[in-house]
This record gives structure tokens, C-alpha cells and sequence, in this order.
């Protein structure tokens, strides 16, 4: 029995819709219907590391980081293959750097799909304290 189950369906072109249980989602390999493949694996990624940051804060003793923003970039190769993402993450708490070294690095061990890419693609990431 699997965990997970989606369905994915294309009728023409390059635009799919999969479903994610009562969820739908659009991806067009063009970007013109919705967001690309590429996009919403770092888009993916980000939404993974984000709660992943936020219980590593909790384990720190930083229970409370106020509002975390990650800005996410990402680089392609010719041939459209993800080579480098790196996370900028900004915090509303004053959180001093080795703490947000520390919250880092446990996400990282948290953040599932941070575990699933190849160690190659891992985000670069660097975090902010006092950002808003």
C-alpha cells in the first residue's frame, strides 16, 4: 500500500493537471498555463524547508520566529536541468547567526525534501535575523 497516490493528466499540449488528493494542481512545461516543472520543485522544496526551519527553531528554544520568509533562486543548465538552489531566509525574531546556523542544519535533517534531492542539488542557504 503507498503513502502517497496522485494522478496526472495531460490532453494535449505540454500543460498537465495533477490531483493531490482534493487538491489540483497546473504545471505547464512552458510556463504558460502555470508555473513549470522546475519552479515547482523549488517552490516545493521551500515550502518543506519553511515548517522544517520552524521546528528547528522550536528545538533551539526559539519558539517564536515571528514571520520567515524564504526567497529561493534557482540556476538551469542548457538543457533546462535544476544545477544550484539556494534559500535566503529572512526572520522577524533577532535570532544571533550561530542560532540560525544551528536552526539550519536541523531543518535540513527535518525537511523531507531536502532528503529526497541529490546531495548536489541541496539549497545553498543563508539566514537573516531581525528582517522585518
Amino acid at each position: 500500500m503507498s503513502d502517497i497516490e496522485t494522478s496526472t493528466v495531460s490532453e494535449e499540449g505540454f500543460t498537465s493537471t495533477s490531483q493531490v488528493g482534493e487538491f489540483e494542481l497546473t504545471i505547464d512545461a512552458l510556463g504558460e498555463d502555470g508555473p513549470d516543472p522546475n519552479s515547482v520543485l523549488v517552490a516545493d522544496y521551500a515550502s518543506c524547508f519553511l515548517p522544517a526551519f520552524r521546528v528547528g527553531g522550536r528545538q533551539t528554544g526559539n519558539d517564536d520566529l515571528g514571520r520567515v520568509q524564504i526567497d529561493a533562486e534557482a540556476t538551469l543548465d542548457d538543457d533546462d536541468d535544476l544545477t544550484s538552489i539556494s534559500f535566503d531566509i529572512h526572520v522577524e525574531a533577532d535570532v544571533d547567526d550561530d542560532t540560525l546556523a544551528d536552526i539550519v542544519e536541523r531543518a535540513e535533517g527535518i525537511c523531507h525534501v531536502h532528503s529526497a534531492l541529490r546531495e548536489g542539488l541541496h539549497a545553498d542557504v543563508t539566514a537573516h535575523g531581525d528582517a522585518f
